[in-house]
């Protein structure tokens, strides 16, 4: 059993009693973490199913679609903004609107996270609404050629009000299902997907006939619809507890533990890149093949096929393991950087490279979620998730930066540089994933 490769790691934090209890629920392989933690928990059995379970799951669906995939559907606005809107800007400042976007979303998830452990969702949801529709509408008013406006409303307002409500989403998963978590989290995070279908095809169609401010009302009216639905859908099911004190709202203590931390770590360097490719394969189609047909739709086909890649490897985690599909299919999207975004600036090439990197990223984004609570006590899912974005946070919000150094001169050669960076980068961070899951149970075939 993968508990039996644990007994090492807990051997050594044996003079740290926190780690000792967090370490031993956390080394449960996903067959049994659901067991052990009826055992530890037993007034609190996920049904792993029924009518709430499904409607909550339904309710934070559209939560991340109206979230998390406005957030996946920057690439289609920076391409707009540095075509028309922003087009006085260099590229790179352009490109750390979405960046900071993503930094304000991750730095405040292990607080949203350790709020909702203590509130629950009830107020959290609608509140969070009403700040991401606000700032749509704000963004709607903004005026071209003023790009303090986009990083007030598009990356600091939205992100903030985003935050309350996508991270204890995830969070909340995990309280309704045991076996069936990765599924339901890969439908949770296909609504991203879903909303980064959606909005760059809006964009291209709406903003030439409506308008840069009634394309982003017609969004926000879209939005706040989703979050109406999910205000009458989504339900907790632990009872509130006052909110701790501030130095007790992170679950510091995760960091003594090395499965854990080679996790996270892992994580961090692969979101380092892993966005990059929704930031820039529109450009790149641009910058290749100028007046291609295809250029406006690599962003969609790529966030087509991550429906795919976070539902569908949820299937088979239940089956094969959350850790190892994680691992597997992020050491394929690595591989697909420098095999085929690298190799070939061709419209064949750049959309099978959209499709195809699309479905082996989407678990990364599914399943890391449910890869944190396997290793975690079910009181600080919530807590760990949200600490683990807030720990890849700075990673987000350098990444892109970076990356867009390398193309301060939109050419190919520029861009192939980037493409590469992001190649290694990723591939550092899958060795560190599999050192995590190698560290919780060392046999090759084992479920974990």
């Amino acid at each position: 059993m993968a508990s039996q490769s644990f007994t090492k790691e807990l051997a050594d934090s044996e003079d740290d009693p926190g780690l000792s209890s967090n370490t031993a629920e956390g080394s449960i392989p996903t067959g049994d973490v659901e067991k052990s933690t009826t055992a530890n928990c037993s007034s609190f059995a996920p049904p792993d199913g029924g009518i709430s379970a499904w409607l909550t799951v339904l309710g934070t669906t559209l939560i991340s679609f109206g979230t998390f995939g406005f957030v996946n559907g920057y690439g289609a606005f920076s391409d707009y903004y540095k075509r028309e809107y922003l087009s006085t800007y260099s590229p790179t400042l352009v490109s750390m609107i979405g960046s900071l976007q993503v930094f304000v979303l991750y730095v405040f998830a292990g607080f949203a996270g350790a709020v909702f452990d203590a509130i629950g969702p009830r107020y959290l949801v609608p509140g969070s609404g009403i700040v991401v529709v606000f700032s749509l509408f704000m963004l709607s008013l903004t005026k071209p050629q003023q790009i303090w406006q986009q990083f007030l409303c598009q990356a600091v307002l939205f992100s903030l009000g985003a935050t309350f409500s996508f991270f204890p989403s995830v969070g909340l998963i995990p309280h309704w299902f045991s076996t069936k978590l990765p599924y339901a989290i890969g439908f949770l995070t296909a609504g991203a997907s879903a909303g980064g279908i959606v909005l760059p095809i809006m964009l291209s169609r709406l903003i030439p006939r409506v308008g840069f401010g009634w394309t982003i009302r017609i969004i926000a009216f879209i939005v706040l619809f989703c979050f109406v639905v999910a205000t009458l859908t989504v339900k907790g099911r632990r009872p509130t507890k006052p909110l701790p004190p501030f130095h007790k709202l992170f679950d510091f203590g995760a960091f003594r533990q090395k499965s854990y931390v080679l996790l996270a770590l892992g994580c961090w360097l692969s979101v380092f890149a892993v966005f990059n490719p929704f930031f820039y394969v529109g450009l790149y189609g641009s910058t290749a093949n100028p007046g291609s047909s295809l250029n406006p739709y690599y962003l969609a086909i790529l966030c087509a096929t991550s429906i795919a890649g976070r539902t569908l490897p949820g299937v088979v985690a239940i089956y094969v393991g959350r850790f190892n599909v994680m691992c597997i299919s992020t050491l394929i999207s690595s591989v697909l950087i420098l095999a085929l975004w690298y190799t070939s600036a061709a419209e064949a090439n750049l959309a099978a490279f959209a499709a195809l990197y699309g479905f082996f990223s989407g678990p990364f984004f599914a399943l890391m979620p449910s890869c944190v609570s396997q290793i975690s006590p079910i009181d600080k899912v919530g807590a760990r998730i949200g600490g683990t974005y807030a720990f890849m946070a700075p990673a987000t919000f350098a990444g892109t930066p970076i990356t867009g150094i390398f193309i301060r001169s939109q050419t190919i050669d520029n861009f192939q540089n980037l493409i590469l960076f992001s190649g290694v980068v990723s591939l550092i961070g899958t060795a560190l994933l599999f050192a995590s899951r190698f560290l919780i149970d060392r046999r090759i075939l084992s479920t974990v």
